[in-house]
């Protein structure tokens, strides 16, 4: 891939990004205060569904986008020439390097988001300003590692099913995928990612929400989980299980969906451009 390839992906992955999370972004608060130590009802039940809204309004575009070209770059570094069943690792590979790095970006945009989704009275940047004053810039990436170790399990799920799928898909009907058939089988790869990672979503939530200097507030994912399984059981490992499903799935639809048709779109405009 060429550079002005790697500019369409990062211009389709942002606009890709900020579609999907605007538009489930009252899914992903029921998500939240379903996860929520204090209980769905009294982080908000279904009153105000889009607070925290501003936060990822902000930080959905650069988030996406940087997933998306460090995604592509790192595809384009590993690709050989080799038989396709190197193909799987590599987009492992590649995903697991784009989670990384969007984390830088999606994090503070999460810790403040969901902060603001459970005290729905609290305006994003009064929270915001909150967070610098008790806890500095380590308190905005609270929640780093615990965000990293969900994201990477479930894009090593995601991405290899998604581009496995749509090779398939492919093959069988002997010409490339279009974009709603790439939906599709994003929103089957998202939704199955989804629920086999849903633990880990509880254990971050749980550590962005913790009180500070609270031991949960450590970011130690195994013992979030721990204490987890001790006050709920099995149960609250899958809270939310439902709506984080539903939300990924339909975000998958319609991220990856929107990606494959804004990078072809934006391909067509760069080449009659040359």
């Amino acid at each position: 891939m060429s550079q002005p390839g790697f500019a369409v992906s990062l211009l389709a992955g942002g606009v890709a990004g900020a579609s999907v999370d605007l538009i489930l972004f009252p899914l992903d608060t029921i998500k939240t205060r379903l996860q929520s130590p204090q209980g769905f009802k009294k982080a908000g039940g279904f009153r105000g569904i889009y607070a925290g809204v501003p936060s990822t309004a902000i930080g959905s575009f650069p988030n996406a986008a940087v997933f998306f070209l460090t995604y592509e770059y790192v595809k384009w570094f590993l690709h050989t020439a080799s038989s396709s069943c190197w193909m799987p690792t590599q987009h492992m590979l590649a995903a697991s390097a784009g989670e990384v790095v969007a984390c830088l970006i999606r994090v503070p945009s999460e810790v403040v988001k969901q902060r603001a989704q459970v005290s729905a009275s609290s305006r994003t940047f009064q929270i915001f300003s909150n967070i610098l004053h008790e806890e500095g810039i380590q308190g905005l990436y609270r929640g780093y590692k615990s965000t990293v170790l969900r994201e990477i399990p479930f894009s090593l799920v995601q991405f290899p099913l998604w581009e496995y799928l749509k090779a398939l898909w492919s093959w069988r009907q002997d010409h490339a995928v279009d974009s709603w058939q790439s939906a599709v089988c994003g929103a089957f790869a998202g939704g199955f990612a989804a629920v086999i990672t849903t633990p880990l979503d509880v254990a971050k939530t749980r550590i962005m929400l913790a009180k500070a200097g609270s031991s949960t507030a450590g970011g130690k994912v195994l013992s979030a989980l721990q204490g987890v399984w001790r006050s709920q059981g099995p149960t609250g490992l899958f809270a939310g299980v439902l709506p984080r499903a539903a939300s990924i799935s339909l975000g998958g639809f319609i991220f990856l969906g929107a990606y494959e048709q804004a990078h072809s779109m934006l391909s067509r405009v760069h080449r009659k451009s040359r």
